[in-house]
């Protein structure tokens, strides 16, 4: 088959499970064919899913990448081991998100159908935003940060790196959550959180 002119080489999505499928169903929307994707994955057995050719870490041979797994350890572990084998990251952004004008995705970001990222927005390395999640104006998504389906984030937010806001959780406006720290399903945050924290229920603690 051949290969979309303009578009970046072959891309990698590591991570064949439930999010490596909906980043793929990403890719497929915005126009990339079986040919130009691979799935790295260390545990599936088959060769082959949804015509794309699955293979295992040292086996890819060249291109782009970006991991599909919503764990910020995971995904960091796995960023550079993908760099290691001489992968450069690569954002990709389903055309049913909304993405304000001034919004650049940093590499390695990946964001989902209908997610909505407002203007000033700031998303660092290796974000992600999946689907149905919002953020509000003038907000940081630092690097690694998973926002779970449903997340909302309201403005003047800062992310630091690692966190995760779960499930139809809900961060409100000019907070700081810290480092690494979970915010749990259906949670809404009222107060700035320290690192290393599970924070849980309305309002979270």
């Amino acid at each position: 088959m051949k290969r979309n002119q303009g578009l970046p080489p072959v891309v990698h999505i590591v991570g064949a499970g439930g999010l490596g499928r909906e980043t793929l169903d990403a890719l497929f929307a915005l126009g990339r064919s079986a040919a130009d994707l691979v799935l790295v994955d260390d545990h599936l057995s088959a060769t082959e899913l949804h015509n794309v050719r699955v293979c295992r870490p040292y086996e890819v041979t060249g291109g782009t990448f970006v991991v599909a797994i919503a764990d910020p350890a995971v995904r960091r572990t796995l960023s550079k081991r993908m760099i290691g084998y001489g992968l450069a990251p690569t954002s990709v952004v389903h055309p049913s998100a909304v993405v304000a004008h001034d919004v650049r995705p940093s590499e390695g970001c990946l964001i989902l159908a209908n997610a909505f990222v407002s203007t000033g927005v700031r998303l660092a390395a290796h974000a992600q935003v999946l689907y149905n999640a919002t953020v509000g104006h003038d907000s940081l998504v630092d690097e690694f940060v998973t926002l779970m389906p449903g997340a909302t984030v309201s403005g003047n937010v800062t992310l630091n790196p690692d966190v995760t806001v779960g499930c139809n959780a809900s961060v409100l406006q000019t907070l700081t959550i810290g480092p690494r720290t979970v915010v749990g399903a259906g949670a809404v945050v009222t107060r700035n959180q320290s690192a290393d924290r599970v924070v849980v229920g309305v309002p979270a603690r």
